[in-house]
């Protein structure tokens, strides 16, 4: 029998499909499992028209044989089987693709799907195979024939005495090593869940023999065995059923099974969309957010199938950053997939998709929030955060479409875990108030007590609170809502003085320029300036500051783990109704050392009320117990 050599070029394909394409050898598997089916494809499209095919659409299947004597894993089909023109074709010339051709010269119907088409799949089969054998023959034709190929060194071809049509992949596997043990493909279990992981949903059904034990009637513990062919993928998915034939228990069923998540989750989306590209999706929302969600190990995606294969376990480019909490599926017959079907282009297709799932993401939480609040809450518990990050991202780029998906802690609230979007906030304002006003600190209670929220608060306008790391960031990118601007009541003009109060406290500042001037020198370089407040009630001194960077924001760079540390350009505020103004000016004119004493007391005050820590604890300790005394 004489040996063929592959092409040239078809060598070097070869050698690079066994030591570089493929990311895993386990996918081999998949690459014959739709092979198969393409082959079955084709003949089910024959006996369309074609009544002398004899075999039923329900006969159809693919049968996977594991010999461990032998070292062999056959895997079966009776589909169209092939000619020694399309032997030579098909397996003689890598990349040439009997099923692009097939489908080119054809007109497919909805339930006719090739999957294969790049030719070059079936050499998955060198990685995991020292030889192997096609044993195949093609509907109408009356001589079967043998393809065998060892590798890159060339293959033969010769008549065989199959007498069925379709075709028979026999692999004789490679040589266990202490870094492969490639006898593990010929494991039941191993084969089961690779069947389960990437083939699943083939249409048709594979199949396997299975033994099964059971006590012998009649005994107690002598055993009897039989076999018996049983199905291993599911067949049809889910998310192409129709939404009518499935209730919330199925689709609960599936999240739990596919993901493993012992929790049902909080909604799914399922949907299918035609047009530029078509596809199906089934996306959920979990209840609780993954253990490793917020850590760097966890990674986002949606699993990717191409007509029913999964091609991606994870595929990233299909969720943005601040919906990588969603989990689902995306199955296209429209994607262009590289040769070996691990890795997409970044083509058009693909952003048309992510794009869509994004939108869906976001009609979809709109809705529960406007339609279901308490569900909306327990969702942002979970994953509030991650949508706040979205918003400072990217420079903002998001700010738009997630900005009424935000929630906040409010000085409206009547009960603690009440939370407000920024559009009910702005349906609240006052018809003269100016700014949507805001306080930063580390829970609601801190935020409720700091002296700068009195004044906003007494007049009748509501202070969001934030108590995240990140919303003070977020708020700065969004910049402002509905033409209304964000305004910190710790920093700069609140807005809230008329032209006559400003007036007069620019007065009593400069009346008091030279208490002011003392104050701030004592502080050494601390503030930037003393002057008197109009935000203050009760208190008397506060801290705010000047500038894009606030005292919150301050505490939460300084946190981060780097050398480089920031400072806002502090002011030191006090209240001129306080009985302490009064006394700070009879000590400028009495003892000078004493309102230093003060000064350095008010300011380590200041940096309490706020949440910060006080430059030198022991020196505060030891002017308390002085003044005590």
């Amino acid at each position: 029998m004489e040996q063929k050599q592959f092409q040239a070029e078809s060598k070097r394909m070869l050698d690079l499909m066994i030591h570089s394409i493929y990311t895993h050898k386990e996918i081999f598997l998949r690459e014959l499992i739709s092979n198969a089916s393409d082959a079955i494809d084709k003949l089910y499209f024959r006996s369309l028209t074609d009544e002398q095919v004899g075999i039923a659409r329900d006969e159809f299947h693919i049968e996977l044989k594991p010999d461990k004597d032998a070292r062999t894993l056959t895997i079966i089909d009776n589909g169209i089987g092939m000619t020694a023109e399309e032997l030579e074709q098909n397996l003689g010339v890598i990349a040439h693709s009997g099923s692009r051709v097939f489908k080119s010269e054809n007109t497919l119907d909805d339930n006719t799907d090739i999957i294969g088409q790049f030719g070059v799949g079936f050499y998955s089969a060198f990685m995991v195979a020292k030889t192997v054998t096609v044993r195949t023959k093609a509907y109408g034709s009356d001589t079967a024939y043998e393809w065998r190929s060892e590798g890159v060194e060339g293959y033969t071809i010769d008549t065989c005495d199959k007498t069925s049509v379709g075709t028979e992949i026999i692999l004789t596997l490679l040589d266990d090593t202490d870094d492969e043990k490639y006898s593990d493909f010929l494991e039941e279990y191993r084969l089961r869940s690779l069947v389960k992981k990437y083939s699943d949903y083939i249409r048709f059904p594979i199949c396997m023999e299975v033994t099964h034990e059971h006590l012998k009637e009649g005994t107690e513990d002598e055993y009897e065995s039989h076999t018996e062919l049983e199905t291993l993928n599911s067949r049809t998915p889910i998310w192409k059923k129709n939404k009518n034939e499935l209730t919330d228990d199925d689709y609960n069923q599936f999240y739990r099974e596919k993901f493993f998540d012992y929790t049902k989750p909080l909604l799914h989306i399922h949907s299918r969309s035609e047009g530029m590209v078509t596809y199906n999706s089934l996306l959920y929302i979990p209840a609780k957010a993954p253990y490793d969600y917020y850590t760097k190990e966890f990674e986002k995606g949606l699993q990717l199938y191409a007509s029913g294969v999964m091609i991606m376990e994870k595929c990233a480019d299909l969720l943005p950053d601040h919906f990588s909490f969603v989990r689902g599926i995306i199955d296209s017959e429209d994607l262009s997939l590289n040769i070996s079907r691990e890795m997409l282009q970044h083509d058009r297709q693909l952003k048309l998709i992510a794009k869509a799932v994004e939108k869906s993401i976001k009609n979809e939480l709109t809705k529960l929030l406007n339609t279901n609040r308490e569900q909306y809450v327990e969702f942002w518990k979970a994953f509030g955060i991650q949508l706040k990050f979205g918003v400072y991202n990217g420079f903002g780029v998001n700010k738009d479409q997630l900005q009424d998906l935000l929630l906040f802690h409010s000085s409206a609230a009547e009960e603690p875990d009440q939370f407000t979007t920024l559009a009910e906030y702005v349906s609240r304002m006052r018809e003269d108030q100016k700014y949507i006003y805001y306080v930063a600190g580390e829970s609601v209670t801190r935020c409720a007590a700091l002296p700068a929220a009195e004044l906003v608060r007494d007049k009748g306008m509501e202070v969001l609170y934030l108590t995240e790391n990140v919303d003070e960031f977020a708020l700065k990118m969004i910049a402002s809502y509905q033409d209304k601007e964000f305004k910190n009541v710790s920093a700069g003009d609140l807005g809230l003085e008329s032209d006559e109060d400003k007036s007069a406290l620019e007065e009593k500042n400069n009346a008091a320029k030279d208490l002011f001037e003392a104050m701030q020198q004592a502080l050494d370089g601390k503030v930037k300036a003393v002057r008197l407040s109009s935000r203050l009630k009760n208190h008397a001194v506060c801290l705010t500051s000047d500038g894009q960077i606030s005292l919150e924001m301050e505490k939460v760079l300084n946190a981060m783990p780097t050398n480089e540390k920031v400072q806002a350009e502090r002011i030191l505020e006090l209240n001129p109704e306080h009985p302490i103004f009064e006394t700070l000016q009879t000590l400028l004119q009495t003892d000078k050392d004493k309102l230093a004493q003060y000064t350095q007391l008010l300011y380590q005050q200041a940096l309490l009320i706020e949440g910060m820590s006080i430059e030198d604890p022991v020196a505060f300790s030891k002017m308390i117990c002085a003044l005590m005394v």
